[in-house]
């Protein structure tokens, strides 16, 4: 997928994401099935906050990398995990838990508003970004921690895969909730 069918799709899924947060209410936004698990609402800030703290800084830094002590050694590559989603084009179907951290776990949201609002900074930001995908180096790269080396565009692509993925935990959060089923 190219990074405009990428944003295309991203779009539709922050649109899905918006449409969904408009029926839940701020008890049910917060409601954490188990002490270890997230809400909806921890969900919705970690998608918020990994793109707007992580992903799209990290594509900003391979942009800008140009001299010579940002460059990244050209032994170091994708972690086997990296390249898998990549040809994949997506995550695997799987849960992924992180065990409970002060630094990893989102806060609960405030209000509905921070959530829409956050959801709109990521939309713009990509909006942004794109255009400057264009004339990044491709060997330009920055290290995910699972995944290793990704250079600009497929920190980009790893945004819509990332907010694709969470829907699986969306509606499993539905679910312990019974809450109704996506539209």
């Amino acid at each position: 997928m190219n990074a405009t069918e990428a944003l295309r799709r991203f779009e539709e899924n922050v649109s899905e994401y918006l449409h969904e947060l408009e029926g839940f209410s701020m008890e049910q936004l917060k409601h954490q099935p188990s002490e270890d698990e997230w809400s909806l609402g921890q969900m919705y800030q970690h998608l918020i906050n990994s793109a707007l703290y992580m992903q799209l800084p990290n594509i900003e830094r391979c942009i800008t990398m140009t001299d010579m002590e940002d460059a990244i050694p050209s032994t170091e590559e994708k972690t086997k995990e990296g390249k898998a989603i990549f040809e994949l084009g997506s995550f695997p179907p799987i849960r992924i838990q992180v065990p409970p951290s002060p630094q990893y776990t989102p806060k609960q949201p405030e209000s509905k508003e921070q959530l829409i609002q956050g959801l709109s900074a990521v939309v713009h930001r990509m909006n942004e970004v794109l255009p400057t995908l264009e004339t990044a180096d491709k060997q330009s790269a920055v290290a995910h921690p699972r995944f290793g080396m990704l250079n600009a565009n497929e920190w980009f692509l790893l945004i819509e895969m990332h907010y694709r993925h969470h829907r699986l935990q969306m509606n499993r959060l539905k679910e312990a909730q019974a809450l109704p089923g996506i539209a």
